[in-house]
């Protein structure tokens, strides 16, 4: 049994080393660098929310927790057909919900364009209601926008990513409107931090925060106030 675990967690490494490779090609585009270096804005300081689903929220999480300007990050579970849903009743893929994060931020500090930056290198937006050998709808990738200018900025940089061919397969992320969102379960909050011995944080978060921290290693906290 142990060597069959070890064996399932290489795997899953290697097919998450398979979906970081596709955003070779997005990184190099002018529009993953539009969103990445917008114009200076005149934001005052107040905490806005954004919501994204791209995968599991475990690696969510940990990799915007690293960024300067966001507040807090919570996983939970949105876009389902039940109040209320158990983290063991979403794992059935029979809800509808999609494992998902709000990302609290400051946009003083960093903007909705940089989270979206973000969102399209933390996971493989071209794979449809999976992440690697996480599959099923829960792990589909979505992104919930909560106004008018959050929508028009997804649809907007979705559309030109795909006509850049910014990744080697069309993006399939779902673009919808925010809705109840439902706070996970107490131990999956801060997971990564909390466990990152863990065979999953080792084997599939870490490697997808290593990448992460290299493409945006401008934007990380400090070490010491994360």
């Amino acid at each position: 049994m142990i060597k069959a675990l070890k064996i399932s967690a290489l795997l899953a490494f290697a097919m998450q080393l398979t979906a970081c490779a596709q955003n070779n090609n997005y990184e190099k585009s002018n529009t993953f660098k539009k969103m990445n270096n917008p114009n200076p804005g005149t934001q005052q300081h107040k905490t806005e929310v954004a919501t994204f689903a791209a995968g599991c929220f475990w690696c969510v999480e940990a990799q915007y927790q690293q960024l300067k300007g966001v507040e807090k990050v919570e996983s939970g579970y949105i876009g389902g057909y039940i109040e209320n849903p158990t983290y063991k009743q979403v794992c059935t893929g029979e809800t509808g919900h999609a494992e998902a994060c709000n990302i609290y931020y400051d946009p003083a500090v960093i903007s909705y364009d940089e989270l979206l930056a973000a969102f399209w290198v933390a996971h493989d937006p071209t794979q449809l209601n999976r992440q690697g050998n996480d599959v099923g709808t829960q792990y589909r990738s979505a992104i919930f926008y909560h106004n008018e200018e959050q929508r028009q900025k997804a649809e907007e940089y979705k559309k030109k990513l795909n006509e850049e061919n910014a990744f080697n397969d069309p993006i399939v992320t779902v673009i919808s409107p925010y809705t109840t969102f439902y706070k996970a379960e107490d131990y999956h909050q801060n997971y990564y931090n909390d466990n990152p011995s863990q065979g999953y944080c080792v084997f599939v978060v870490k490697p997808k925060m290593d990448k992460f921290r290299k493409v945006f290693q401008d934007k990380l906290k400090d070490a010491k106030q994360h």
